[in-house]
């Protein structure tokens, strides 16, 4: 017996999600490569090798893909080269020696810096004392000259009076040094202070870890398959031709056993004329439109000769013309 024809199997979720899982992958695969561009350029090279795969495994569908990794590789020419060698050397110089200078502040740091007022006033008086006091001495006895020569001797209210203003202006220089030079002698001593501290900053400032430069390049993006699409446009196509195909199959046998209600009846070949093929059943046989000799009504149905091909059990003889029992076609479809 003949088997109908099959409705179109609906697209399995997993298996349309494998699919498009699989494409994706594919598609970003091509797309790594298609960007890693190996690149040539007066102070060196980059390129670009595969150095391995790794596995990944679909959460969903429990699929693996290998997965390629890559490696960038960059490097200099011949004198770009010879130049960063230097350029290292020297910087690992500068760190070597801020290394053995900072060894110093463990003892140093270990001293905290003195900004009283006493201290400050003692390096003030400190440095003052080295320009004021070679100043007050000429002004003495520049002073003691001109006393003499005035014939003021010592001893008398003149030369007494002329000591005390001169001793006077003396405190008065040491008072305005005091007063005008202790925040630039604060500051003085926090900048010796600091001068250790900041020679170390400067040479470790000079031997910072380079960063390798790397050029960009250009991206190109191949756009992903809707491959969950396609597949379900296909089913789509496919139900839809089956359904016509049905509702075709419908029309030919609501004609074909529905003149009259017979279920057997003449359809020897032989018997009918103007014979036309309009379509086929689904189990393969062939309908046609036809008259039988002497009738000008256009019939439709099969043909006895191809039914007995296929369905001998569904052909009867009455003598030599040829009779088929439609109900059995029918239930064979």
């Amino acid at each position: 017996m003949a088997k109908k024809g099959n409705e179109p199997k609906a697209p399995d979720p997993r298996e349309t999600a494998a699919a498009s899982t699989s494409t994706n992958v594919g598609t970003a695969i091509a797309n790594a490569n298609l960007n890693q561009v190996n690149q040539i350029g007066p102070d060196g090279t980059l390129s670009y090798d595969q150095s391995g795969t790794y596995k990944w495994r679909d959460p969903y569908t429990g699929q693996t893909y290998d997965i390629p990794r890559y490696t960038a590789t960059q490097t200099l020419s011949e004198m770009q080269s010879a130049i960063k060698g230097q350029t290292d050397q020297a910087e690992l110089n500068l760190g070597t020696l801020a290394n053995k200078q900072s060894a110093f502040l463990n003892d140093y740091m270990a001293k905290p810096f003195d900004g009283s007022n006493e201290a400050t006033e003692a390096r003030l008086m400190e440095l003052g004392r080295k320009r004021l006091d070679p100043m007050l001495d000429d002004r003495a006895k520049a002073l003691e000259a001109r006393l003499a020569n005035q014939g003021i001797g010592l001893g008398s209210k003149a030369y007494d009076t002329a000591q005390r203003q001169n001793y006077q202006a003396e405190n008065d220089a040491y008072n305005s040094l005091l007063l005008s030079g202790r925040g630039q002698a604060f500051a003085e001593g926090q900048a010796t202070r600091n001068q250790p501290i900041n020679e170390i900053t400067a040479l470790l400032s000079g031997s910072q870890v380079s960063q390798p430069n790397f050029v960009n390049t250009p991206q190109t993006q191949i756009a992903n398959t809707d491959v969950g699409g396609l597949i379900n446009n296909n089913y789509n196509q496919q139900m839809a031709a089956y359904q016509a195909k049905q509702a075709q199959t419908g029309g030919i046998l609501g004609g074909l056993f529905g003149l009259g209600g017979k279920m057997i009846g003449l359809s020897d070949e032989r018997e009918k004329e103007d014979i036309r093929r309009i379509g086929r059943l689904d189990n393969g046989l062939g309908v046609y439109s036809y008259r039988y000799r002497g009738d000008e009504r256009v019939q439709i149905g099969v043909m006895a000769q191809e039914v007995e091909e296929m369905l001998p059990e569904a052909v009867f003889h009455i003598g030599q013309v040829k009779f088929v029992d439609h109900g059995m076609v029918a239930r064979a479809i």
